[in-house]
């Protein structure tokens, strides 16, 4: 009984291996019964059953167990036509055997032959509990909702009480489904009145649900009340607990399984607390237990370590680790996909790839998956057509991978075609691939469809999944105020829930559009629902804080984590250079190495850039840490690592190492690449190398709106207003829109956005006299407006109509309106700041006597007295 738990809580099907036993104990007694001759001391190949159960010379009498030997033969070796021979003599036979038509249906369900089993069952004048549970079983793992109808026709039409592996196999139905788990709650009232709740299998079965589709505190009181538990009650407690990332309960889970139950950790234990380890010295106190306790040549731990030391380790020990399995299987292999993968090792994983023996869908997905997490949405899309021609087993996170890719694709045309084929093969109601395909829309820019896609789904029963992936639709393509709408009504109509998923969306959204009185509220919402224990909630509430401007907040919440990952870090480190502190983005990175976190592509892409914005020149030091990415962490630099360290050498001024660093890239470069280089060039005024950065942009982007626009400006910078007009012509003819420029700003709770020379909004009249007033007071004090910074081909005084217009410069002088004397001001701008607003707003801190915080796409930037924080600024 407790290796049948333990194979439960690995997710394997207890009628399976409960089917599989049946049959082998069968056929152990036939076997030892039988008087065989010496030749025959050996089972016969599934060829030669098969020749002489259609030719009639039978290896044993045509007896119920011998058949039962001939469908273990073929499950085994997957011979599907000696199971159709067996098919054909038992319908030769004049009585029913239900239990070898079980058997019959179980073998047909293993070799993948699920309508055979279908028709098999639909046969059957009588099935018994036994029938229904062994496909309702298949069902529970591929097509849910027809297991939970399977499940009703066998209670109702055919009143057959169910078992225990019934109530197993349609509780784990329930858990992958998003809106049943009020049919679980019934069947929880059901196992407690026929008594079912005393086998550890349903028990266990829903502790996972509570923890999937309640809470893990919910889990957690029905684990207390489980009268019998067996060591795979506590594996699914703890993996509960992991679930919620809730790791250091995960551990005194533990410690209280080995204090009160005393019961022998396994190797599944161990594979979850691996799973659970924060820091490299915690898995290694893990590792010690298992080599203490003779496990760690488990392949169940071999496993686990191996993915541990993927995220903490290195790629040596992971390769050490790998070559020294004696066994491996296709998780092992797996395992080593993703560990290459997210070292950034494309190559290496798709090398295993080739090698592994044996494949399944979790390693076609694990290769899916890796492509999106490296910006390989092509290569992810060539995977995915080559799944589908050769008629490999799609599952709903196939399906979200490729639509993931579709999204960095940004392709509209491709899009359609892959909403178009998940609908077609039945994914269209899925809530995760719908959530999926309205993300997809959204990346695309796409709004219009994705509203669409949305009112059509608000006809159904909708998931909160889907309101959320709308909501940051909106924020995403620059419409924070329906973001907030939808939210609000999403709240009181009961559509969003909030859960870790819209927690962390919406406290995004929040530091998007700098909105810190809202962000507060959620994070109070928050620590409320209990939700401030989870890993991904808090890594979003520190950025939150970052992106408000509220650095003390964001590192208190740092402080009092219970645990971080490399996400936390990364989000530490990203703030404070968002907040222009290079030299403390540089202190956490050695400190974040002391705690034994393992860095990774992000992390490098962050911390090189970090060099940009440090009090002294520290060059050498970023190019022994660029230099050392493949030596020493493993890491093989990529567009944009390549695009940081550019961009490092162009601050500094060193822009022909620059350009000779482009020039010996392995690779071709990215127009991200060349277009850092052109920021240093306007930062230094090199128009030689500026110009050659542009021509390679125009050459590698030519349909790019932003590249249109960059041409145009290029063409008016240099008076050349005609082919500037023409270059825009062309651009509106083919469709390409830029998005414009636009800032906001929170007053009294709400968003105010401001477009150039918008005149929309309802106090407009009052802000047009208002900014008449400052501008003449800046110009009294020193302002002189660039008009070089207008590039339209109008006269002098149009330029400075359209200059002191910007959308910045109307922001500012609202919020200084709605303000009371004394507070700061804060803009947020979704683009960079030009050259004039910038001065023109260390003006205006003088005049009003206010601090100006403004947020654009290069960071923050802290207007004071007439000065600015940042180094690098116009």
């Amino acid at each position: 009984m407790e290796s049948a738990n333990c194979s439960y809580s690995r997710g394997y099907g207890i009628m399976d291996r409960w089917q599989w036993q049946w049959q082998v104990g069968l056929h152990c007694k036939s076997f030892f019964n039988s008087s065989l001759s010496p030749p025959y001391s050996k089972p016969p190949s599934s060829l030669s059953l098969r020749h002489k159960l259609r030719h009639g010379t039978h290896y044993l009498p045509p007896e119920s167990h011998s058949l039962l030997h001939a469908l273990h033969v073929s499950s085994r070796s997957g011979d599907t036509h000696l199971a159709k021979t067996v098919h054909a003599t038992l319908l030769k036979r004049d009585e029913e055997d239900t239990h070898l038509s079980n058997a019959l249906i179980s073998t047909y369900l293993k070799l993948n032959l699920f309508p055979h089993a279908l028709r098999l069952f639909l046969s059957l004048p009588s099935p018994n509990v036994v029938s229904y549970t062994t496909l309702i079983s298949f069902l529970s793992k591929h097509r849910q909702h027809h297991a939970l109808h399977l499940f009703l026709r066998m209670t109702t039409r055919s009143h057959l009480p169910p078992n225990e592996y019934t109530y197993v196999a349609v509780l784990t139905a329930c858990s992958s489904l998003l809106h049943h788990f009020h049919f679980g709650l019934q069947l929880h009232a059901a196992a407690l009145k026929t008594a079912h709740f005393d086998s550890p299998f349903v028990a266990n079965a829903l502790v996972s649900l509570y923890a999937k589709h309640a809470s893990f505190h919910a889990a957690l009181k029905l684990f207390n009340q489980i009268p019998r538990r067996d060591i795979a009650s506590w594996n699914t407690i703890i993996s509960a607990a992991l679930q919620d990332s809730l790791y250091d309960t995960a551990f005194r889970l533990f410690r209280n399984m080995q204090a009160t139950d005393a019961f022998r950790v396994d190797d599944f234990t161990l594979s979850i607390l691996l799973t659970a380890s924060a820091s490299l010295m915690e898995g290694q106190q893990v590792h010690a237990h298992a080599v203490k306790l003779g496990l760690e040549t488990d392949l169940n731990v071999g496993n686990g370590l191996i993915g541990f030391y993927s995220k903490f380790g290195n790629v040596d020990d992971v390769e050490w680790l790998f070559e020294g399995m004696r066994v491996r299987d296709v998780i092992t292999w797996t395992e080593m996909v993703t560990a290459y993968m997210e070292f950034g090792l494309v190559n290496l994983a798709l090398k295993v790839f080739d090698e592994m023996p044996e494949k399944n869908s979790v390693s076609y997905n694990t290769v899916l998956a890796g492509f999106c997490r490296n910006e390989q949405g092509f290569e992810a899309m060539r995977l995915f057509v080559r799944m589908v021609e050769e008629g490999l087993e799609l599952t709903d996170f196939s399906l979200t991978s490729v639509v993931d890719a579709c999204g960095l694709l940004g392709d509209y045309k491709v899009s359609k075609q892959v909403h178009g084929f998940a609908v077609k093969f039945g994914f269209g109601s899925n809530g995760y691939v719908e959530a999926a395909l309205l993300d997809m829309y959204t990346r695309c820019g796409r709004m219009v469809d994705a509203g669409k896609m949305f009112l059509r789904w608000e006809l159904e029963e909708f998931s909160s999944v889907v309101w959320t992936a709308m909501i940051c639709g909106y924020a995403r393509n620059g419409q924070p105020e329906e973001a907030i709408y939808l939210f609000h009504v999403g709240r009181s109509d009961g559509k969003v829930i909030m859960d870790e998923v819209a927690a962390a969306s919406m406290l995004g959204l929040c530091g998007t559009i700098g909105h810190l009185d809202m962000g507060k509220q959620i994070h109070c919402h928050v620590i409320k629902c209990g939700l401030g224990f989870n890993l991904e909630v808090g890594n979003a509430v520190v950025s939150m804080y970052f992106k408000c401007g509220s650095v003390d907040d964001a590192m208190k919440v740092f402080g009092d984590m219970p645990c971080t990952d490399i996400v936390t870090w990364n989000t530490l480190i990203s703030g404070n250079l968002m907040h222009r502190q290079g030299d403390r983005a540089l202190e956490i990175w050695v400190e974040m190495l002391g705690e034994g976190i393992k860095p990774n592509q992000v992390t490098f892409v962050l911390i090189i850039s970090a060099y940009r914005q440090t009090n002294l020149n520290l060059v050498d030091d970023c190019r022994n840490l660029f230099n050392s990415m493949r030596t020493v962490y493993q890491i093989e630099p990529t567009s944009r690592h390549y695009a940081s360290f550019i961009s490092v050498l162009g601050h500094w001024g060193l822009l022909q190492e620059a350009l000779e660093t482009i020039n010996n890239m392995p690779f071709q470069p990215s127009a991200l690449v060349w277009r850092v280089l052109l920021d240093g060039c306007r930062l230094h005024k090199n128009e030689l190398i500026g110009k050659w950065a542009a021509q390679n942009i125009l050459a590698l982007e030519p349909k790019d709106p932003s590249t249109f626009i960059l041409v145009s400006n290029l063409y008016s910078a240099s008076g050349r207003w005609d082919r500037s007009e023409m270059v825009r012509e062309d651009m509106r003819e083919k469709g390409f829109r830029k998005h414009p420029a636009q800032s906001w700003i929170v007053c009294e709770k709400k968003i105010n956005s401001f477009y150039p020379r918008d005149r929309s909004h309802p106090q407009e009249k009052d802000i047009q006299r208002g900014l008449e007033i400052l501008i003449l007071e800046c110009l009294k004090i020193g302002y002189e407006p660039d008009t070089s910074f207008v590039l339209h081909e109008v006269e002098e005084h149009h330029k400075k109509i359209f200059l002191f217009h910007h959308s910045a410069k109307l922001a500012a002088t609202y919020g200084i309106l709605m303000t009371k004397p004394g507070k700061p001001i804060r803009i947020v701008k979704n683009i960079l700041l030009c050259g004039d607003c910038h001065a023109f707003l260390k003006y205006a801190s003088i005049v009003t006597k206010r601090d100006i915080f403004l947020r654009d796409s290069s960071g923050f930037h802290c207007f004071s007295n007439g000065q600015c924080s940042c180094k690098d600024c116009w």
